[in-house]
């Protein structure tokens, strides 16, 4: 029962802590000190219904309509461009920027959280598909072993979003700020180019 657990923790964590737009974007909110608490939600209960569709085996069904993944790619590719330029435009205007400084608006925040999640093709390819196929090897302790990835899930997004804070020596300068947000334009606008050019 703990090796299934712990396996399904280990493959969970592993798929989610690489820096991917999600993640970036939690992070942002974190260091700017917005309402974490409803986006760490969101992420965790989305990864969670993710998990429970790929340990019930609907990835193998998902696999017979590729061309679904395809329009999610063109509608997450076409949101992560706009998002990039914006985050570019951000870090080259000569405003200061602080930790706690302009905050995004709750509703703003909760729309591009649901935004970043769900027209992210690679939830569906490694989360549905891949994490969904490593479980079902399991057999009857497939479950078990989503449990353990749900639990990475939260652990890891609940570190990244009220652990952010914890940066704001490090973001107290503006320079950091103009780092990140380049970072982060970086970040989105490969994602969405790679997502738009079919490189999913």
């Amino acid at each position: 029962m703990l090796a299934l657990l712990l396996a399904g923790f280990g493959t969970g964590l592993s798929l989610i802590v690489a820096i991917g737009s999600q993640n970036a974007f939690l992070l942002q909110q974190g260091l700017r000190g917005g309402a974490v608490a409803p986006l760490v939600v969101i992420c965790a209960v989305s990864d969670l219904v993710l998990i429970g569709l790929g340990v019930s085996g609907i990835g193998a069904v998902l696999k017979q309509w590729p061309a679904a993944i395809g329009v999610i790619a063109v509608g997450g590719g076409m949101f992560l461009l706009g998002y990039g330029a914006i985050a570019a435009r951000r870090a080259f205007r000569p405003s200061v920027m602080t930790v706690g400084e302009e905050r995004t608006p709750l509703r703003k925040a909760v729309l591009a959280c649901v935004a970043f999640t769900w027209l992210n093709p690679h939830v569906y390819l490694d989360t549905v598909l891949l994490l969904g196929s490593v479980a079902v090897a399991h057999g009857d302790g497939r479950w078990l072993f989503g449990v353990g990835a749900g639990i990475a899930s939260a652990v890891w997004f609940s570190a990244l979003g009220f652990g952010a804070r914890r940066l704001a020596g490090v973001f107290a300068k503006p320079v950091a700020w103009r780092v990140l947000d380049v970072l982060i334009a970086v970040t989105m606008t490969g994602l969405g180019a790679a997502m738009l050019l079919g490189r999913v």
